[in-house]
């Protein structure tokens, strides 16, 4: 099969920090979801004091967006998430169960980074539940159901593998408490757009053959790091089992608002939303400055990682 990509939406970006209703530098690395008949992005705005909160987005056909006048979650000020989350919260992934939209974010404070979980029905009113990593932990995505009686989620601790960063998947009967951690997936030596990093992008997607895993990865160069997306394709009981994974990237740093800004070379996604008609929404953020979209077609996206054949870059023990 040929080469598949996403193909850029011709308005990007669709939220740039002068679209902000409230004063930030930034504004990038969005979780996204459907609430009714509305496309939601939970905008990470970084201030002008370097830490990021929370914006609200919303819009009726997923490129044009309305924009709450403040920011609806920032840093607690009190309690247990006050140091955890003493230098801004960031990187919000949204998963809806039931009439729930669950959000994992990063928790960012002086020694380090751990994953809180949220819950909003709204996403006005934003509810704390728990702190649900140690340190130190970059990024967590949640299945959208439980498997096998338990939640799933993939997360990317910041020194997996001792430096070789790679996605685990853990079980938890609460949302709270997580276990029985694996690794799945680890960088590819031989394809050089995903040899040093690789970690969860957006939620995982369901389809009749296997979990959709939109997730980022990097190689390095002289000039830093460029950041591009890959997708996978986990087993639908037992989603250890990664039966396809592409070789070729998805999407990359190409047009000027992609390749200049706060980080240079970056598309960065943290959430997709799948449409009725079989398109894949994927918003990301380009340079860590701007907010963007992407589509794809979600059969051929599984086609394509399913004809590249199962990942073999760890060995899982069933």
């Amino acid at each position: 099969m040929g080469k598949v990509m996403l193909k850029k939406y011709e308005g990007n970006p669709i939220i740039t920090p002068k679209d902000m209703p409230f004063k930030c530098e930034t504004v990038y690395n969005s979780g996204a979801a459907k609430l009714g008949d509305e496309y939601i992005l939970l905008l990470r705005c970084g201030r002008t004091d370097g830490r990021s909160v929370f914006g609200l987005a919303r819009s009726k056909d997923g490129y044009n967006f309305e924009i709450h006048p403040e920011p609806v979650f920032q840093k607690a000020e009190s309690g247990i998430f006050k140091n955890p989350e003493n230098k801004g919260v960031e990187d919000p992934r949204v998963t809806q169960i039931g009439d729930t939209y669950y959000i994992f974010y990063s928790c960012f404070a002086t020694y380090g980074f751990q994953i809180g979980i949220a819950k909003t029905k709204d996403f006005l009113h934003i509810e704390r539940m728990g702190l649900t990593t140690a340190i130190d932990y970059r990024n967590c995505v949640l299945f959208p159901e439980k498997i096998n009686g338990e939640y799933v989620r993939f997360e990317r601790p910041n020194f997996a593998n001792a430096g070789n960063s790679g996605i685990f998947i853990s079980y938890s009967p609460d949302l709270i408490h997580w276990g029985n951690q694996q690794f799945i997936m680890t960088t590819d030596p031989y394809d050089i757009w995903q040899d040093n990093k690789i970690g969860p992008g957006a939620p995982p997607i369901k389809t009749p053959r296997g979990w959709l895993n939109i997730y980022h990865a990097t190689t390095n160069t002289m000039a830093g790091q460029i950041y591009r997306l890959g997708c996978a394709v986990h087993d639908l009981n037992d989603p250890r089992k990664v039966i396809g994974r592409m070789h070729d990237f998805i999407l990359a740093p190409e047009a000027p608002y992609e390749r200049s800004g706060y980080v240079a070379n970056v598309v960065f996604t943290c959430g997709a939303v799948a449409d009725d008609d079989g398109t894949l929404k994927v918003y990301y953020g380009g340079a860590d400055t701007v907010m963007c979209v992407a589509e794809g077609n979600i059969e051929e996206l599984v086609d394509a990682a399913l004809a590249d054949g199962p990942d073999t870059t760890v060995k899982v023990e069933f």
